[in-house]
């Protein structure tokens, strides 16, 4: 997956993380640990990168990362309240000072009228910088949505690194 676009925001996440001395992970649902994937593709990585947390069901989601059970049943899985937790339950588990959550539909089924195939919600969570959310909505197959999804997690973090 490694493009030279991709490839430019690995080397500009390690970077940033090293210079500011923040260690990161990921919570990861709808990519399966791509995301990690792809970052630990890049040497060097062991000096920021901790881990991981694959959390594709719901009760992963709570058991692994203390996503409450009323965001989910409220909200759903792929929803603001549940990135942001998800998040904050990585950057518990994991012990680190940033983490980036992924929840989205990836596809072919499962979405929705309000929640098409290609819905992704984004979160980075620490205290380093200012923690947000944001919905993305991609179009292409299973794999296309999960690769956009990796590049778009990169690209968002490295602006979050940069404020």
């Amino acid at each position: 997956m490694n493009d030279s676009q991709t490839e430019n925001l690995l080397q500009e996440v390690l970077h940033l993380l090293r210079s500011r001395k923040l260690t990161i992970g990921f919570a990861e649902s709808c990519t399966g640990g791509l995301l990690s994937a792809t970052l630990t593709a890049l040497s060097g990585i062991s000096d920021v990168f901790m881990g991981s947390v694959v959390s594709y069901s719901n009760e992963a989601k709570m058991d692994l990362l203390g996503v409450q059970s009323s965001a989910l049943k409220d909200e759903g899985a792929v929803s603001e309240k549940v990135a942001l937790q998800m998040a904050q339950g990585a950057r518990k588990q994991l012990k680190v000072e940033v983490a980036v959550a992924i929840t989205g539909i990836a596809g072919p089924t499962g979405g929705t009228p309000e929640k098409p195939v290609g819905t992704v919600w984004f979160a980075v969570s620490g205290p380093a910088l200012a923690s947000g959310a944001i919905r993305k909505q991609f179009s292409g197959d299973r794999n296309e949505i999960q690769k956009a999804s990796v590049r778009f997690a990169l690209g968002y973090l490295v602006s979050k690194l940069k404020n």
